[in-house]
């Protein structure tokens, strides 16, 4: 039957996900006049469906948006029915459209004509916030899922809402307001400006935490607990976070049963606790705690041990009868600490290895423990892949790890395997990840590096004014270097250089011109020949500096006469020319210093004590040239100096950039041939005030050095859970340098102490050694060349970011130290004291560098203008 009604036009209108009956139109609706009708009173008849079509969207292909419906030609559909009702829902269920109509156009016999009439929700033209710092909007956009260009919905818009709220929330701000508004985009059609505005109102802070219940611990030891949950205004939380945020709240209330089971409390429990608002801005704290009794431990016993008798297992659980019954201790022993029964089993491969300690009897106030153990069989490592490295060659990572296949695991081959990779520079130190596969059933795990690549090479220019103009430096360090690859052009070559094999090559230059340059380039190899880690250095080095004519310093001073004469009288200075009488006129090239010299350094890491240590050697020769030189004890002359440094290190430090423990110490010795023990010269006889015997007396250097240095890092908090840990740092140093012969003393190779430790252009023949909060070299000045010097200190530094791209770390220090010009006076007790702050950023291409603010508190030679308040510019990492 075929319906021929044509002045009722019946649409299907999907309102909300719901079909609705039709409704009446005018006959006069010439659009409509065609439409069929559709009568919701009958009974519902099947159709088949004979085309489908889409209008209203113009951003998808028709086929896809027919696929949205679930409806396809052909389909066999009840009207009215549910089929259509579907449809809609299924289109308000993907929340891309703002309307959804399905109508009818045709009926004939038993097919239909279907038109899907779609209003697509507008796009995302731009995103503003209002009302938040920058940083805070960088973290916000990659968190909130509102992406520039995409469409908008009801449940986006909620979704930013709750997590704006959350972000803020953990920020202590629980008060935040968060507005979130469209308009339409006037330029750009169908898109819309979103405008986020946040009011964050004042941080929530903790009034008043009141606990009740408890009598084994003191109120205050318990606020002291908790570690991010206290209460302000109060002198002993100075350094500590009073905002309230829930989850830090949730676990603080861990830790203090934590700290109840530690003291045998095992049935503590906070019974209850709430939050309540003391005013818009703070909130009190209220806690109720049920101690229970305290327990202590009566028989230990071990089952399942064959490898480890009960006895060597109870030795290191050092957990006894009548002990406390201490469950932070329990854990430690046999799981997190470096030598926990855990790691006995780990490092001799039962990486299957399950210990449960077990409550087996409780009497009265004693505890009975078993300690079930599950050995399993060793496990051997099948395969060991490294991922994300596309710097080096990867026989040149994989012969850092100690971790190969065919061998037992090894925990403690894993760690210093993931230490082995970050010491290497090439590798985020922060994001080097083990990923352990372990097989039981066949006794065998794979093992993965999930390494995250960062540049290394560095790249230093600076320039600065001095006395004699601009002075230039430009120094290039390539950390990737290969020389293998050097005759071999292609794809080895990335830039200008070979790349792959994890060498050092630095070319560095500095220059004014005429008056000052140097340059220098040095080769380092840590894997010489590539199979034993045996490290090569070789290096040179060349500069001239010259003197200004004493004419410069004559006419200044004529200058600086007539100028005050005829200013006295005729209230100007008239006789001053300006810059004619500048350095650039009275460069006098016959006074002047040239150095250049020669290294080579063969290094091999030793196995006793442990493969921490290093023995290295290093054979050095500089030569010194100087004419009428007028700065330095020899004037005239030609000084040669020949030298062996043995050094024995040991660094266990766990990062090269911020390390959080381990420890660094060297232990060196230079020393030069004993000249004046065969050469049969008096040198009672010299003079040291004739310039002339000194000149004569220096020509071969001689000298022995001493030195020891040494840090240690102590983590605040737990380094392996705690990302931006902090970490206590302290230093011990000191060096002498010796004679053979008491009458020839090297003005030589001295130590420079004072301020930043950093060797100026002006410096030469002396080591720079560093002591903020004092003028360089204030310690050691001309005439009074520092022979002997010690220095102590102590960093507490925290870091502030820690990122592949950047490292950045504030830190506060406190040091002494001082020089003397004899080593018989040498006295570690009279030291000049500092303290400060500071910052440190390392960046890839740069390096390490940063600013101290330090301040001396004691006088030098008498007088305290040395000391008192500097600042210091560091570039570089210091030992």
């Amino acid at each position: 039957m075929q319906y021929r009604i044509f002045t009722i036009l019946i649409s299907i209108i999907c309102l909300s996900g719901y079909a609705f009956t039709s409704y009446a139109q005018d006959t006069n609706d010439s659009d409509n006049a065609s439409k069929p009708v559709i009568l919701y009173s009958g009974t519902p008849k099947k159709y088949e469906i004979a085309s489908i079509k889409v209008e209203g969207v113009k951003n998808y292909e028709d086929y896809v948006l027919i696929g949205l419906s679930g409806l396809t030609v052909g389909q066999s559909i009840s009207i009215p029915g549910d089929d259509i009702t579907q449809a809609c829902r299924r289109y308000w269920r993907h929340g891309l459209f703002s309307d959804v109509k399905i109508t009818a156009d045709k009926i004939e016999n038993d097919k239909i004509w279907l038109t899907i009439h779609l209003t697509q929700r507008p796009r995302v033209s731009e995103i503003r916030f209002h009302g938040v710092k920058k940083s805070e909007r960088e973290d916000l956009e990659a968190k909130i899922g509102l992406i520039k260009g995409n469409q908008i919905t009801p449940n986006l818009t909620d979704r930013a809402k709750t997590v704006i709220k959350r972000y803020f929330d953990d920020k202590g701000f629980k008060n935040a307001d968060i507005i979130i508004n469209q308009k339409d985009d006037a330029a750009n059609p169908n898109q819309v400006l979103v405008d986020i505005t946040i009011d964050k109102k004042e941080k929530v802070k903790v009034h008043l935490i009141t606990i009740v219940g408890n009598e084994a611990l003191t109120t205050q030891k318990l606020k002291k607990v908790m570690k991010k949950t206290n209460e302000k205004n109060k002198l002993r939380n100075f350094f500590r976070t009073k905002k309230f945020v829930q989850e830090n709240f949730v676990a603080d209330k861990k830790l203090i049963i934590d700290k109840y089971n530690e003291l045998g409390y095992r049935d503590a429990m906070i019974v209850k606790d709430s939050i309540k608002p003391y005013d818009d801005r703070t909130v009190d704290v209220y806690l109720e705690i049920s101690e229970g009794q305290k327990y202590y431990l009566r028989n230990v016993t071990w089952v399942g041990n064959t490898l480890y008798p009960s006895e060597q297992l109870n030795y290191m659980l050092r957990m006894k009868k009548g002990d406390v019954y201490n469950q932070k201790l329990l854990e430690e022993r046999t799981s997190t600490d470096d030598d926990a029964i855990g790691n006995l089993y780990y490092n001799n491969g039962y990486l299957f290895y399950n210990l449960e300690p077990v409550e087996v009897n409780i009497v009265g106030d004693s505890i009975d423990l078993e300690m079930r153990i599950f050995e399993g069989r060793q496990a051997s490592i099948n395969k060991v892949s490294i991922n994300g490295n596309d710097r080096l060659y990867e026989n040149v990572v994989r012969r850092e790890l100690r971790t190969r296949p065919g061998e037992l695991f090894s925990r403690e081959d894993l760690m210093r395997s993931m230490r082995e990779l970050q010491q290497m520079g090439h590798f985020d130190p922060e994001n080097i990840k083990p990923d352990i596969q372990p097989r039981q059933e066949d006794g065998t795990v794979d093992i993965g590096y999930d390494l995250v690549s960062k540049a290394n090479d560095q790249v230093e220019f600076s320039a600065g004014w001095g006395q004699t103009g601009i002075i230039g430096k430009l120094s290039l360090k390539f950390t990737n270097f290969s020389l293998a690859n050097l005759l071999h052009p292609g794809e080895n070559y990335r830039g200008i250089l070979p790349q792959g094999d994890g060498q050092t090559l630095t070319i560095s230059g500095q220059t004014n011109a005429k008056y000052y340059q140097s340059y220098s380039i040095s080769f380092y190899d840590p894997w010489f020949g590539g199979k034993r880690p045996n490290a090569f250095s070789l290096s040179a080095f060349y500069s001239i500096q010259t003197d200004i004519s004493s004419n410069y310093y004559n006419s200044a001073y004529m200058n600086n006469y007539y100028n005050s004469y005829y200013s006295g009288m005729y209230g100007y200075g008239m006789y001053n020319y300006g810059n004619y009488n500048s350095y650039e006129n009275y460069y006098d090239p016959d006074k002047s210093i040239k150095m250049f010299g020669l290294s080579a350094m063969f290094g091999k890491r030793l196995k006793w004590p442990d493969d921490y240590f290093q023995l290295s050697a290093e054979l050095a020769y500089q030569r010194y040239i100087l004419h009428e030189w007028q700065y330095f004890p020899v004037t005239n002359g030609n000084c040669n100096n020949i030298s062996l440094n043995l050094t024995l290190s040991r660094n266990s430090s766990d990062n090269p950039i911020y390390p959080r423990q381990g420890s660094e110490f060297s232990l060196s010795v230079q020393f030069t041939p004993p000249y004046s023990l065969f050469d049969g010269v008096d040198y009672s006889k010299y003079s040291t005030s004739n310039q002339s015997d000194m000149n004569k007396m220096h020509k071969w250097i001689e000298y022995h050095k001493w030195k020891f240095k040494s840090k240690i890092y102590i983590p605040l908090m737990d380094p392996v859970t705690v990302k931006h840990t902090p970490v206590l740092m302290g230093r011990v140093e000191f060096g002498l340098l010796g004679h053979y012969n008491k009458y020839k003393k090297s003005p030589f190779e001295t130590f420079d102490v004072g301020g930043d430790g950093m060797t100026g252009y002006s410096t030469y023949a002396t080591e720079s050694i560093a002591l903020r909060g004092y003028e360089n070299s204030s310690l050691t000045p001309y005439g009074q060349e520092g022979y002997a010097y010690t220095r102590l200190g102590m960093e507490l530094r925290y870091p502030l970011m820690l990122e592949t791209s950047t490292s950045i770390y504030a830190l506060g220090f406190v040091e002494a130290g001082n020089a003397w010009h004899e080593v018989n006076q040498f006295n570690p007790f009279e030291l000049k004291r500092s303290a400060g702050v500071g910052v440190r950023i390392f960046l890839p291409m740069i390096g390490m560098m940063g600013i101290d603010w330090g301040y001396g508190f004691d006088k030098v030679f008498g007088s305290k203008q040395y000391g008192g308040s500097q600042f210091h510019f560091i570039l570089g990492q210091e030992f």
